[in-house]
């Protein structure tokens, strides 16, 4: 079976795992994470980062930031769970609004419309690494004194504009799980934009809502509990593993847009011919080249099509999310504001390829070539 991924491995991230347990330094904060989180501050353009153990950490980092009991934020229904459990767990209610169909994304458009006496904030979600309409989004976000909060798991390197995302927003969230473009198998980030007094709550909520992080600097003679927070420190190990990517992210990067522009050059007469719709990458945005995937007619020839693939080529293609707002738990927690107009009908159709750092260009000629026999059969 060809692998959907493969998160890229350097010899320099075994070299590091293996010097961290040698000195005993694997439970979090060490040298490697700070040098981790040096490398976000800098490249990324924020004042705070903090290396957590998911990117559903970072985003339940967030909300205890960001929100309280009785307070509603505005999320697409298209996304991972977390992008509004997280906030559901701090008794805030997601309110859900439609997607764009060009490019998956919350439709800014929509936003203004779901505000509330309630609403604390906006929570945009960078599918498949793709920015939103950041200006818009912000830009209401002040007329209203909202919070933003960028759910940029898929979306580290790809830029708005001249900024990377997750440097927008007042919070940033990334993932760098084992499917995202830089791996540490499990983990994530929580950036704080430019508001050192909240970068330092942050600091505190990250460890067990302590001043820990001051008593080890020497600022204080001994620590204590201030407020609820939560251990959301990464491991030591994780983030060995994790620099050397962070290190080589333009390659990385570079490697990830060539086997993306392979698959939009090869699927550009399929895409002519009306048989699938490829993806729409704004020109305000900048791509990490995150993910590759295509629009089938409808749900009947996706699902043929991944049979096809799966169980008769043994090449692993996969669908994605259900709207959160048609299960169990969107209906029990979270309200969908206005018309589902693309968010179920778009999110049927969808179907992603196998991209990866390192995945070759024959690999990539063979997947469209078995796309291209299935499609034109």
């Amino acid at each position: 079976m060809v692998r959907f991924h493969y998160p890229p491995t350097f010899d320099e991230s075994i070299e590091n795992v293996a010097k961290a347990i040698r000195e005993g330094n694997t439970c979090g904060d060490g040298d490697f994470t700070f040098k981790c989180k040096e490398w976000i501050e800098k490249k990324i353009g924020v004042c705070g980062a903090y290396l957590v153990s998911s990117g559903s950490d970072a985003l339940e980092h967030a909300a205890m930031l960001a929100v309280e009991p009785g307070d509603e934020i505005i999320v697409p229904s298209f996304t991972f769970v977390t992008s509004a459990s997280s906030f559901a767990r701090q008794g805030a209610t997601p309110v859900f609004v439609d997607i764009r169909p060009d490019t998956m994304n919350i439709d800014e458009n929509l936003i203004e419309d779901a505000i509330t006496p309630k609403t604390k904030a906006i929570v945009p979600v960078h599918y498949a690494g793709v920015g939103c309409e950041m200006d818009k989004i912000m830009e209401i976000a002040k007329k209203h004194n909202l919070l933003v909060i960028e759910d940029a798991a898929q979306a580290v390197m790809s830029k708005y504009k001249d900024k990377y995302l997750g440097s927008i927003g007042d919070i940033g969230c990334f993932s760098f799980h084992e499917t995202k473009n830089y791996s540490m198998g499990e983990g994530g980030a929580t950036l704080i934009r430019d508001d050192e007094e909240l970068s330092d709550l942050a600091e505190r909520k990250r460890e067990s809502g302590t001043n820990r992080r001051r008593y080890i600097r020497g600022e204080l003679d001994k620590y204590t509990w201030e407020f609820l927070g939560s251990s959301f420190l990464a491991s030591e190990l994780s983030a060995a593993y994790l620099l050397p990517q962070l290190e080589k992210a333009d390659l990385i990067n570079e490697n990830r847009n060539h086997y993306f522009n392979m698959y939009m050059e090869m699927m550009a007469d399929l895409a002519k011919e009306g048989i699938v719709e490829l993806p729409t990458i704004p020109d305000t945005c900048s791509y990490n080249a995150h993910m590759f995937y295509f629009k089938c007619k409808d749900i009947d020839v996706r699902t043929e099509y991944i049979r096809y693939m799966m169980e008769d080529k043994q090449i692993k293609v996969m669908s994605h999310y259900i709207p959160l707002h048609d299960t169990n738990g969107g209906r029990k927690y979270a309200r969908f504001h206005g018309e589902d107009k693309w968010t179920t009908k778009e999110s049927e159709r969808l179907v992603r390829l196998p991209l990866f750092y390192d995945m070759g260009d024959d690999l990539v000629e063979r997947i469209v070539q078995e796309t291209k026999a299935f499609f034109l059969k």
